[in-house]
Formats: structure tokens, sequence, C-alpha cells
């Protein structure tokens, strides 16, 4: 019988500081299926998120030494994911779908209890936006990006920020009735 040591994550980072490797996998593994769904939030498939996983890992393994102990240590990993997503998408160079800023309004309430939307099937729907209201939502919905830092993040205004949220509530409303008129827990998209 085989033995296997746990690691706390203060072992795995000062592991990781000095290059160990088995510490790398020990904590890619500990922590790449929370941090792949960060990436599903921003990529527009499966494919995508994992190159951004793994892209993401590189840069924490090669900055490692720039985490201070300030937070968390799985949240400077996680905001590294977000800044590899965002930059991949700036590479990329995808062309946000604008909104006229006269279209954009905070929508009402749609008195949809979200306590019955299953996970997977509100995932599908982040992931049918297009490029731009899926960065902007997550960015501005799931991180607590401000609309002037989301705007300086993907090189738009801020304007364009509010408009992009907007207009990805509205659709997302729209998809979540439409999934919720098929009976959702069953909806496949």
């Amino acid at each position: 019988m085989k033995l296997t040591r746990r690691y706390t994550i203060d072992d795995l980072l000062e592991g990781c500081k000095a290059g160990d490797r088995k510490m790398q996998e020990q904590l890619y593994r500990l922590t790449a299926p929370k941090m792949l769904a960060v990436c599903l939030r921003y990529a527009k498939d499966q494919m995508e998120a994992e190159d951004v996983l793994q892209m993401g890992y590189v840069k924490v393994f090669k900055k490692i030494n720039d985490f201070r102990g300030e937070g968390s240590f799985e949240g400077w990993i996680r905001r590294v994911m977000v800044h590899t997503a965002i930059e991949s998408f700036r590479r990329n160079q995808r062309a946000l779908q604008l909104v006229d800023i006269d279209e954009a309004h905070e929508q009402p309430s749609t008195g949809f209890d979200f306590s019955r939307l299953g996970m997977q099937d509100l995932m599908r729907a982040i992931q049918k936006l297009a490029d731009g209201y899926r960065m902007v939502f997550n960015m501005y919905v799931i991180e607590g990006y401000s609309h002037k830092e989301i705007g300086e993040a993907l090189g738009i205004s801020e304007g364009a920020s509010k408009s992009q949220l907007s207009r990805a509530r509205a659709i997302l409303k729209d998809e979540i009735i439409r999934m919720e008129g098929f009976g959702y827990a069953n909806y496949a998209g």
C-alpha cells in the first residue's frame, strides 16, 4: 500500500517557489478543477478554456515569487487565470459587438428563481453569449470589476462596457426564459 503525503497550500507554495516540479504538479492537481471552471466562463468552448488554463499555469509558476501573501493564494491564482483569459481575448483580436449607448439600460428583474437553475445550464447560457458580452458579463458580475476597469482591460469605453453588460443580461434573461419553457433541467442547448 502506497501512502501519499498531504501537503498544505503553504508547503506547495514554498515548493513551487523553489522550482520543485512535484510540488507544481500537486498544486496543479489541487487547483486546476476550480480554475478550469473560471476559464470556462470566459472561453467560447472547452478547448479554449483548457488552453487558457495551461497558459495561466505557466504564468503562475513563472510569477510565483510575485505572490506577497496578501489574500489567499488560490485567489491570486484565480486573478492570474482571469487576466490570462482577458489577454487571450485581446490577442485573438475579437471584435466586440458594440451596442449603442442609448440602448443600454438596467434590465428589470424577471422574477426568475435562479436557485432552481442548474449551474451547468447557466454556464451553457453564458458560453452562448458573444465573446464581448461574455467577457464583460464575467468581469462585472462574477469578478467584481468596475466598468472603468473593464474598459481599460478590454480597450473599450466605460459606456461600451455598460452597454455590453446590459445586452448580455437581456440575452441571458431571454435564454433562461426559453430554457424554462423547455424544462431547463433537461435542456441540452
